[in-house]
């Protein structure tokens, strides 16, 4: 599957503006294009094998590959060529690596299935992730660095004129967001609030991004954007992001809610008056 989707992307129809058959590009451009391709592949190839020596619990599978076909399809698809000109188009984009592909891999829990195959190579890395996840509201406050940082109109546009930082952005948004998202779904009941409290934090600093660029009466990205496209961009930030942290806060919530009650249940059962 992961070589079928990626070389479907190989294809003219389908290469984008800073896509892998682009011909106005330079080999030193191309690069990180091919490393990318290859980083997904790899990682999508190795948890397939994986599988076969760890098998993933209930729809866990279907949310790793689900996520990894979004990711393909927003990093090499025809929206990564749209956004080079659409501010709505492009925060699309980091939305979609953000508040869909990374819950996505925090559902899938794939570092079972990696650990198995890479064995000693892959420990250090996920026991650094394992422990990582134990502070929610760290990880949280170093995604909003990333959100933040990668929005100044300086780096903003250094992204889009420069295939590496293109690459290191989307590394940045996908990585720190996976992080925020693995300590929030996956937080045991003692870091729930923990947990709570970083998806707060989450989307007040989101909303407030989002409404700057909403009411913004200047554009942030250059004399030639459309303003009423970025504000359109700060719109896709604050409602639907935020309707997906409140989503996922309820789904915490009501799973804690629902341990505490079973809990109470079994404790009154064996003790009854």
């Amino acid at each position: 599957m992961p070589v079928i989707v990626l070389a479907l992307l190989l294809l003219p129809g389908t290469a984008a503006a800073h896509g892998l058959l682009d011909g106005h590009l330079h080999l030193n451009e191309r690069v990180p294009l091919l490393l990318s391709a290859l980083l997904l592949g790899a990682a999508w190839l190795l948890y397939i094998l994986g599988c076969r020596k760890v098998r993933p619990h209930g729809r866990e599978a279907w949310w790793m590959h689900l996520a990894m076909i979004i990711t393909v399809l927003a990093v090499f698809g025809p929206i990564d060529d749209w956004a080079e000109t659409s501010t709505s188009l492009h925060m699309v984009q980091h939305m979609l690596f953000m508040i869909v592909i990374a819950p996505l891999w925090a559902l899938a829990r794939p570092l079972p299935q990696w650990r198995a195959l890479l064995g000693g190579w892959m420990a250090p890395v996920s026991n650094v992730i394992l422990r990582s996840g134990r502070y929610p509201v760290a990880l949280a406050m170093l995604h909003g660095a990333m959100i933040w940082v990668w929005h100044t109109p300086s780096l903003y546009m250094l992204a889009l004129d420069n295939t590496w930082w293109h690459a290191i952005e989307h590394a940045c948004f996908l990585f720190s967001a996976w992080l925020f998202w693995w300590s929030c779904l996956r937080a045991n009941p003692r870091q729930v609030p923990h947990a709570l409290m970083a998806i707060l934090l989450t989307l007040m600093h989101t909303g407030l991004l989002g409404a700057l660029l909403t009411f913004g009466n200047t554009t942030f990205y250059g004399e030639s954007r459309d303003l009423a496209d970025q504000q359109l961009a700060g719109l896709l930030m604050w409602v639907p992001g935020s309707l997906v942290y409140l989503a996922a806060a309820g789904w915490i919530s009501w799973r804690w809610l629902t341990r505490i009650w079973r809990r109470q249940v079994r404790e009154s059962a064996g003790n009854p008056l």
